[in-house]
């Protein structure tokens, strides 16, 4: 990379820096600041000044550095090698980082984020004549022993093959086609990182792509297919579809990080892409050690090998958290276009609004509500329009799936990011800080939680579960919110004192929280329901619920009801039927009958 001479430091506060004698820079530049060349982006250009974000610690810095321009905006290297990397929130690999620098990033170390030595085996897939556009697959490489890699034509470049190499091992950095462009094509090649001359562009299998500017594709498509997790209060309550948006906002100490350890673990997405924003640096190394050891237990390999690490801790530099999501996002829109579906989690948002709100009391802009920068709302809007499921200009279908943390100081769920959050994401999942204090994981609350996308996803549950699956869930969701209502009236005059039929409403949502929303993330058989478990288990407490509705309205008492023996087995059926016997659930139901029929002739014969 050439580098120039493009101005003078003149102003330094924090990561801020200002230059004067500016020249031949762009907005949004990647620049390099004195001696050590420390990594900073151009944010704001007026006349020959310029107001520069530096992505590491400006310490030592002082007025009169040179700075150089590079040419090229804040980008990341797209290739084989990404999968099981752990990177930092402007993709710097601290693997290697490590081994140069020790336990701490040396200010100015730089390191290409893709391995140039490693040889990859090619398998092309096209042959010298064809004519290929944006996202055509050029050819295949085995990234990892499950994921195939597809090695594509860089958007906004197409031609036609001229040379198409081998089937053979090559570094990244190799040529691997030669296409001829199109007049009007030349030229752009140089946004993806190409190198070309007179309409000759040379691909290989790493291009470069800037984190700010969305990929682009063919169509957007509607998110008809959920992104199975596992996890019954989610996937049953409160789905998310593939392409979808989720906020997980909740207190300290409420689960957040944990839940998206299971989600990373267990949802049907093909890549998981993990962003540390902001968080603790104990969380994040409980992160980097643990996914290494997880084995994807669906697939038989580590979790690692479909896994895309970003850790950028509190004590990292701010600006790098502030950019940490973009490249996070864009490493995700390009497994995307392969066709693949990813579901990226971010760690907090919350630590990114606070490391823009830091950044825009530093160039001294006006303040909004609580300190926030007033385009706070813009930022996190374009962040999550970047999730979808698309159709990719070679006409393959992928979808990126964006489920990202909230961390309310004191779990206050009216402040402004977690408000905008609602605006942005269609599925708002409420972490409850007493059901956490209470051991109940996931302490997602019913009642402050919702999702948009059950009318896209009920056709599949429709087509793939059960015809009813829809009606069972609004039931059981109208048990408990008439459980909500009637709590309040509990506290004022106790349970007993109401009839009948309400304490079976109490009964009956005791039941769907503990066998159905409460979930063992440790327990071998409930740690993940597969969707025809989840339908079943909900039908089996339904079906109870409406046989002690017979029951009471036949003037038994719901006490006998609740003592019957197979509350305890539709209490423990989460536990003891595993995912691969679902046929059990056909005794069940019959024991449930059973049960009630006896009662109820006990009863006749009593009277």
């Amino acid at each position: 990379m050439s580098l120039k001479i493009v101005g003078i430091v003149d102003w330094i506060n924090g990561p801020v820096v200002k230059a004067v004698e500016i020249h031949s820079v762009e907005m949004m530049e990647l620049v390099e600041i004195g001696e050590e060349r420390l990594i900073g982006e151009i944010i704001e250009l007026d006349g020959d000044r310029a107001t520069i974000q530096v992505y590491e610690s400006t310490s030592g810095l002082k007025p009169g550095s040179v700075v150089y321009g590079t040419g090229i905006p804040l980008s990341v290297e797209l290739g084989p090698g990404l999968i099981g990397n752990i990177y930092d929130g402007i993709q710097r690999p601290l693997k290697q980082i490590h081994e140069q620098s020790g336990n701490y990033i040396r200010k100015g170390v730089k390191i290409t984020p893709l391995d140039r030595k490693k040889k990859w085996p090619f398998v092309p897939r096209v042959k010298e004549g064809d004519y290929v556009g944006p996202g055509s697959i050029l050819g295949l490489v085995r990234e990892t022993p499950l994921f195939e890699h597809r090695i594509l034509v860089p958007p906004l470049v197409e031609g036609k093959v001229e040379f198409i190499q081998r089937e053979g091992e090559y570094t990244i950095d190799e040529s691997i086609a030669c296409l001829r462009t199109p007049a009007s094509g030349v030229g752009m090649a140089g946004v993806a990182g190409m190198s070309g001359t007179s309409g000759i562009t040379q691909v290989s299998m790493v291009h470069r792509w800037p984190v700010r500017l969305a990929r682009p594709y063919q169509l957007r498509l509607m998110p008809e297919e959920p992104l199975i997790t596992g996890q019954r209060v989610i996937d049953t309550f409160f789905p998310i579809a593939k392409g979808g948006t989720a906020g997980l906002p909740g207190g300290f100490g409420t689960g957040k990080t944990i839940t998206q350890h299971q989600l990373s673990k267990w949802c049907d997405a093909d890549i998981i892409v993990y962003i540390g924003c902001g968080e603790r640096g104990n969380e994040m190394t409980g992160v980097l050690m643990d996914f290494p050891k997880l084995m994807d237990l669906k697939r038989g390999r580590p979790l690692l090998e479909r896994t895309i690490l970003i850790a950028n801790t509190s004590d990292m530099p701010l600006a790098a958290r502030e950019a940490s999501i973009y490249t996070g996002i864009t490493i995700a829109e390009y497994y995307r276009d392969m066709g693949y579906d990813v579901a990226l989690m971010a760690d907090s948002t919350s630590r990114w609004a606070e490391a823009l709100r830091e950044i825009s009391g530093r160039l001294e802009e006006m303040p909004a509500e609580e300190g926030f920068p007033a385009y706070l709302a813009t930022r996190l809007a374009k962040f999550y329009e970047r999730a979808g499921r698309v159709q990719a200009f070679s006409g393959r279908v992928g979808s990126v799936s964006a489920i990202c943390a909230v961390s309310p100081p004191g779990g206050d769920f009216s402040e402004p990011v977690t408000q905008h959050t609602k605006r942005f994401v269609r599925s708002f999942w409420g972490l409850n800080k007493e059901l956490a204090s209470a051991r109940y994981f996931p302490a997602i609350h019913y009642m402050e939680s919702y999702s948009e996308y059950l009318d896209f996803v009920q056709g599949w549950w429709t087509r793939e579960v059960d015809p009813n699956w829809k009606s069972f869930r609004d039931e059981a969701m109208q048990v408990l919110q008439q459980d909500h209502k009637l709590q309040r009236i509990v506290k004022l005059i106790g349970e007993d004192a109401l009839p009948d039929a309400q304490r079976l409403v109490l009964e009956g949502a005791k039941i769907l929280k503990n066998a159905f929303l409460q979930q063992s993330a440790f327990d071998e058989v409930d740690m993940y329901a597969v969707p025809r478990k989840q339908f079943l288990m909900l039908k089996a407490i339904i079906h109870f619920y409406h046989r002690a509705k017979d029951v009471i309205k036949a003037h038994i008492p719901i006490a006998k009801v609740m003592q019957l023996p197979i509350v305890n087995e539709i209490n423990r059926m989460k536990e003891k039927i595993p995912n691969t016997e679902c046929e059990q659930f056909d005794l069940l139901f019959q024991r449930i009958d059973q049960c009630m029929d006896e009662l109820e002739k006990e009863s006749m014969a009593i009277l």
